[in-house]
């Protein structure tokens, strides 16, 4: 029978253990960490995770504020609030919300927003010191997976992984930290030929390929780790599913992440970490 790695339970206790840490920074600062989040638009999945963000911070003690802006604001517009908040000094951690409106860079704000901020650990910057082995912060989701890894105290070291996906936000991040981890990592890609071939090799798998049931059991190895990244309402019946069948994974795989409540509860977890982090790195380093 598979273990089923819950990372619901992971970001609980993730969440649990940043409690203290923010009332102590309380206590020092008088105040707490602060997460400010912009949302333009109106798609409605983009203010369900907002507010689900805002409630995670309060949850834990941190403070939160939503700039919530029209879907016609400008890019200069949104630039001078972004720029206004990388200078206010009771701000910690700034997340732009995304997908953006069609006529507003994405590029720009990754480009904008100061790395001494950046909670999601994903602009030009924070990668920058991230791929250069001096992270800030790292970014959410990969973060998030080598935390389910560590609680589930599931080895990495020497270990063959691969990771399908080559995205910024989690696929080139997760393969730098589980070679960091010591593991031997083959990243793979939609280019990438006899895939399947790689993926069976792997003692873990981890698939943020951004394609609904993309691999199921003849992709893995008997006894193969499988991290699920994906996030798609197209299952059977309409229900959310991720890249990987997780109905074949039974019996043969040794352990994997379900969708829902697998990888994705762990992203906010991170996210708060990330705020958290920050703000105590600027605390003790007024120039940081």
């Amino acid at each position: 029978m598979v273990l089923i790695l819950d990372g619901k339970e992971v970001a609980k206790e993730v969440r649990a253990s940043l409690v203290p840490r923010v009332a102590k920074f309380k206590e020092t600062y008088g105040r707490a960490p602060h997460l400010s989040v912009v949302i333009v638009g109106d798609d409605k999945a983009s203010h369900v995770y907002v507010k689900n963000k805002k409630i995670a911070c309060e949850k834990i003690g941190m403070t939160s504020t939503i700039h919530t802006l029209p879907a016609e604001t400008t890019q200069s517009e949104l630039n001078q609030i972004l720029s206004k908040l990388n200078n206010d000094n009771g701000v910690d951690g700034i997340l732009v919300q995304f997908p953006l409106p069609k006529h507003l860079s994405a590029d720009e704000v990754l480009k904008l927003v100061s790395a001494e901020k950046d909670a999601d650990g994903l602009t030009y910057e924070s990668l920058g010191y991230f791929f250069a082995g001096k992270p800030l912060v790292s970014p959410c989701t990969p973060a998030g997976v080598m935390e389910i890894l560590k609680h589930y105290r599931i080895p990495v070291e020497g270990k063959r992984a691969v990771v399908v996906g080559r995205s910024n936000i989690v696929g080139k991040p997760m393969a730098l930290l589980l070679t960091e981890a010591n593991a031997t990592v083959t990243l793979c890609h939609s280019k990438t030929s006899n895939m399947s071939e790689l993926t069976k090799q792997a003692d873990l798998v981890v698939v943020a390929a951004g394609k609904a049931r993309l691999l199921g059991k003849e992709d893995f190895k008997k006894d193969a780790i499988v991290i699920d990244v994906g996030m798609h309402g197209s299952g059977q019946g309409g229900k959310l599913c991720g890249d990987v069948r997780f109905e074949e994974l039974d019996g043969w795989a040794k352990a994997a992440t379900p969708v829902p409540g697998g990888v994705g509860p762990m992203t906010i977890a991170m996210l708060l970490k990330n705020t958290c982090q920050l703000a105590e790195q600027r605390a003790r380093d007024p120039q940081f």
